[in-house]
């Protein structure tokens, strides 16, 4: 299996990759936290690209059948010829180098979470989106549900982590819950709000990775609840603990 051509001594990110403001040095707004959430979200997808990497780098040394610490040489110091030493040891290199990488990234993605905690804190509302009508009767979206039926909330939005899926979604914090994927209210009779919640557990882990449409009701600034219908990806990897980067307490 070759290997690509590829300077093992430059690193991948340059020590300062973050461009997050200070938000105790300036006055957040609105173009600040969207600015500082895409430096948080374009880190993230560095750190995915070197996951990647590094897993095709684990798959040269697997072909090798060789870890990281396999002895390359014979027992009287030969270098073995049963086994391509040169390509391996570049392969480990490599590996070393990203892995160093990685964890710089990690690093620069958390300052980057709590910065972004701090200016979300410091804002007022955003104003509401364009709610998609529950009763207009142009079908349920793939969530499984005649559109018109009035469904009660079985969880409220507690906490949303500013890059995690709930938050690209359009999910704040106090929407109410009506319907997730296929879990919501109705036919949950005698399950609890625990109880729901345990399927909603298990609904993000069927669609990780996939859409699933979530119902909510969201109070506007007139004081009107209005329901929305939200495409919301589960998946690991986002920076964050979980695949939705929120928390749900039952009503």
């Amino acid at each position: 299996m070759g290997l690509p051509t590829m300077d093992i001594h430059n690193p991948s990110i340059p020590s300062s990759s973050s461009s997050i403001p200070n938000p105790t040095t300036t006055t957040p707004d609105a173009t600040q936290f969207e600015s500082s959430k895409a430096s948080v979200m374009a880190l993230i997808a560095k750190r995915d690209a070197l996951e990647a990497e590094l897993k095709a780098l684990g798959s040269v040394l697997d072909s090798h059948g060789v870890t990281m610490t396999t002895p390359l040489t014979t027992f009287d110091g030969y270098p073995r010829d049963d086994i391509d030493v040169a390509q391996i040891r570049i392969t480990r290199a490599r590996i070393i180098l990203l892995r160093n990488d990685y964890k710089a990234l990690t690093n620069e993605i958390e300052k980057g979470l709590h910065g972004l905690h701090a200016l979300s804190a410091s804002l007022p509302d955003p104003p509401p989106p364009v709610a998609t009508a529950a009763s207009s009767g142009s079908g349920g979206g793939g969530s499984g549900v005649a559109e018109g039926i009035i469904e009660a909330p079985f969880a409220r939005v507690n906490s949303v982590e500013p890059v995690g899926p709930a938050s690209v979604a359009g999910v704040r914090v106090g929407d109410l819950v009506k319907r997730f994927g296929s879990v919501g209210a109705l036919g949950s009779a005698g399950s609890g709000g625990e109880g729901v919640l345990v399927r909603v557990a298990e609904e993000v882990k069927k669609f990780e990775g996939r859409v699933l449409k979530v119902l909510i009701s969201r109070r506007d600034p007139d004081g009107v609840w209005k329901n929305l219908t939200l495409d919301l990806a589960p998946r690991s990897g986002w920076g964050g603990r979980g695949l939705l980067g929120c928390h749900l307490l039952p009503v």
